[in-house]
C-alpha cells in the first residue's frame, strides 16, 4: 500500500502573518547585511535574522502580534553562511516552494564586494572571517564565494557594495524597496521651551527666539501664553518677525523632504525663548500650521509651558520694546 498523500498546507488566512511580500537577503559577510535589513525595518519591513529555513513554515503560519497593523507588511528574512543548516542548494528550492505550493511572492537580494575591500574590512574591525577562525580571511572569503554562487546566480537583486559606505548603501535599499509600500512618513515634532530650564536633548534642529521682544515685560502679558491671541499679535508685532519665521519656514521647506527621502525617522523642531512661555510657544504654533499647509503632519508640545512666570529667570528688560 502506498503511502497516503502528504496533506496540502493550510491555506493563509487574515489571521496567520503571511506577508505581502518576502525578500531573502544573504550575501558575503562583511557585505553589509546587517545594514540592508535595519534599513529595510526602518521602511517597516519585518525583519528576522539567521531563521533557520526549516523554522520559515511555522513563522509564516504565525499568527500576527496583537496590536499589528496587518498581515500584508513586507518580510525580509536574513541567511547566509552562519545561519544553522545552511545549503545554498535547500535555499533555492525552500523559494521556488514558497513560489509554487504558498504562492508567495519572493524575490533574493545578494550582497556581494570584492575580495579585496572585504580584507580591508575585516582587518579594520578585526573581526575573524565565519569560515576562516584559525585561517587569514582571504581563505574564508575564498570559501565563501564558492558556497555562495548558486545564490547569487539565481538573486534577482545584486547589489555589490566595494565602492559603498553605511549611508550609500543606505540609500540603494531605499530606492530599490521603499516603492511606496509599507513605507512610514518621517514623525515631525515642533516644540517650545525655555533656555532658563535647559535645551532639549531630542532636537533635530533648534532655533532661538530671543530676538524678538519679549511679552514678559508687559503687566497684560505676562499671566497669559503664546496661545493667547494678544501674546500673539505682541509678538508679531516685531519688526524682525515676519522676515525671520519666513526664512525660517522656507528652510525647513527644503530640509524635511530631504530628511525624509533619507529614511530618517523621527525629526524634532526646536524653538526657544527665555521662559518658554511666550515667544517660543507662539512660534512652535506658527510653524506647525505652516508645515500643515504644505502637507506635513506635525504634532505639537510645549515644554514649558506650565511653568511659572519668573522676573529672575528672564533676565532685566532693555529698552522700550522689553526685549532681553
Amino acid at each position: 500500500m502506498s503511502d497516503p498523500a502528504p496533506a496540502p498546507s493550510p491555506a493563509p488566512n487574515r489571521e496567520s502573518g503571511r506577508p505581502k511580500r518576502i525578500l531573502l537577503v544573504t550575501g558575503m559577510s562583511g557585505a553589509g547585511k546587517s545594514t540592508a535589513l535595519n534599513t529595510l525595518e526602518d521602511l517597516d519591513w519585518e525583519v528576522v535574522d539567521n531563521l533557520p529555513l526549516i523554522l520559515l513554515d511555522r513563522l509564516l503560519d504565525a499568527p500576527l502580534p496583537r496590536g499589528a497593523a496587518g498581515g500584508d507588511r513586507p518580510l525580509a528574512i536574513g541567511v547566509d553562511s552562519r545561519t544553522r543548516g545552511f545549503d545554498p542548494a535547500s535555499v533555492v528550492r525552500r523559494i521556488k516552494q514558497l513560489r509554487d505550493n504558498r504562492g508567495h511572492d519572493v524575490e533574493t537580494l545578494f550582497l556581494d564586494c570584492s575580495g579585496v575591500e572585504l580584507e580591508r574590512r575585516y582587518a579594520e574591525t578585526r573581526r575573524r572571517h565565519p569560515l576562516a577562525q584559525d585561517r587569514p580571511a582571504s581563505d574564508g572569503i575564498a570559501r565563501e564565494r564558492e558556497l555562495l554562487a548558486p545564490i547569487r546566480r539565481w538573486a534577482e537583486h545584486l547589489v555589490d557594495t566595494t565602492a559603498f559606505n553605511t549611508n550609500a548603501l543606505q540609500s540603494e535599499i531605499r530606492g530599490r524597496f521603499s516603492g511606496g509600500e509599507g513605507v512610514r512618513a518621517t514623525t515631525l515634532s515642533v516644540m517650545s521651551f525655555g533656555f532658563s530650564r535647559g535645551v532639549p536633548r531630542n532636537a533635530d534642529l533648534m532655533f532661538d527666539m530671543r530676538f524678538l521682544r519679549n511679552p514678559h515685560w508687559e503687566p497684560a502679558l505676562k499671566p497669559k501664553s503664546g496661545l493667547d491671541a494678544d501674546v500673539a499679535a505682541y509678538v508679531a508685532a516685531d519688526t524682525l518677525y515676519e522676515e525671520a519665521l519666513g526664512r525660517i519656514e522656507d528652510l525647513l521647506l527644503v530640509l524635511l523632504p530631504r530628511y525624509e527621502s533619507e529614511g530618517k525617522a523621527y525629526v524634532t523642531m526646536a524653538f526657544g525663548c527665555t521662559g518658554g512661555r511666550h515667544r517660543s510657544v507662539h512660534v512652535a504654533e506658527r510653524v506647525a500650521q505652516r508645515l500643515r499647509e504644505a502637507g506635513f503632519s506635525p504634532t505639537v508640545s510645549h515644554r514649558d509651558l506650565a511653568s511659572q512666570p519668573q522676573d529672575a529667570l528672564e533676565g532685566t528688560p532693555r529698552g522700550a520694546t522689553g526685549q532681553n
